[in-house]
């Protein structure tokens, strides 16, 4: 694939290019909004890695809005420091196509960006998750199975979309620990295993079958039965 990295952090952009390249992709680098701008807007890449705070006058939400004023439906995973919901309901609302908080692993990062490519180019911003009969809507934080609302606490929402997002993947331990409390070390607590009961009891137990599974010595995968 052909990746363009738009991302001021010079630690942050070796870390990037480094993992992708040694993945086999090709990478070009841009670390301001402007310069940024213009590459993806006069090249063609299979997939943008932009950065939600950017210097040059551009930042990454006004660079994706401009983008896609200009009919580029490239897709776009956004990199940023702020995880707040509002901030991730504006990066989707802007255009993009998914969003990683910092700090994150490579692992996911590449992930996604290849299931970003394999979505294609024509699919327009992802707004809605499916898995089953389990929806998940991203704009507006609703949850629903066989058309029942589902409230989940901010947390379990965050479990269940990384579950939704690896859907059919083993997603182990440290990867929940890394993508959901941002851990990136094992604090030896049952915080996981808690907050996955907490989310079975409220997306199995009222239904005739289970979407949470247990991969004995492994971790968790959602699939449908």
């Amino acid at each position: 694939m052909r990746i363009l990295l738009v991302e001021d952090d010079p630690t942050v952009a070796q870390f990037v290019v480094k993992g992708l390249r040694e993945a086999g992709h090709v990478v070009e680098h841009s670390d301001n909004g402007r310069d940024g701008l213009f590459m993806a807007a006069s090249e063609a890449f299979d997939t943008i890695i932009l950065d939600r705070m950017l210097p040059g006058g551009i930042d990454g939400i006004r660079l994706l809005e401009t983008l896609r004023s200009q009919n580029n439906a490239t897709p776009v995973l956004l990199l940023s420091a702020l995880a707040q919901v509002d901030e991730r309901v504006a990066g989707l609302k802007a255009g993009g196509d998914d969003y990683l908080t910092k700090p994150f692993a490579f692992s996911e990062l590449l992930a996604r960006v290849e299931a970003l490519t394999r979505r294609g180019k024509s699919d327009g911003p992802q707004t809605k998750l499916l898995v089953g009969d389990l929806e998940m809507d991203l704009l507006s934080r609703g949850v629903r199975r066989a058309g029942q609302k589902i409230d989940l606490q901010p947390r379990e929402f965050r479990l269940l979309e990384y579950l939704m997002r690896h859907a059919g993947q083993v997603v182990t331990r440290t990867m929940l620990l890394e993508g959901v409390w941002d851990y990136h070390f094992d604090p030896q607590t049952n915080v996981i295993d808690v907050h996955v009961s907490r989310l079975r009891q409220k997306i199995d137990k009222p239904f005739p079958s289970s979407l949470i599974h247990t991969i004995r010595n492994a971790g968790y995968m959602l699939r449908p039965e």
